[in-house]
């Protein structure tokens, strides 16, 4: 079963790889989707930093970091509503 996990992995990295390769518009998205990301996680360490201020703290996780990469800011305020709310 490890053998096939890494094998998966090693699959698709030479893909991506070859995509990238092949199709320079899909360069610009990935680098953009990577920026994403970052800037992402960077925003939910910040409101983790301040979280002895506001009370709130939300873990950097799939869910988490996935809904602010695709919504942005207004995805950190979802989620502080979800969590106001909710919990």
């Amino acid at each position: 079963m490890k053998y096939a996990v890494w094998g998966l992995l090693l699959l698709s990295s030479l893909l991506l790889l070859v995509t990238v390769i092949r199709n320079r518009g899909a360069g610009r998205l990935l680098s953009a989707l990577g920026l994403n990301v970052v800037v992402a996680a960077f925003l939910l360490y910040a409101l983790n930093l301040l979280s002895a201020y506001t009370q709130v703290d939300l873990p950097i996780n799939t869910a988490t970091l996935g809904t602010v990469t695709v919504l942005g800011v207004p995805g950190v305020l979802l989620l502080v509503g979800l969590k106001l709310t909710l919990l």
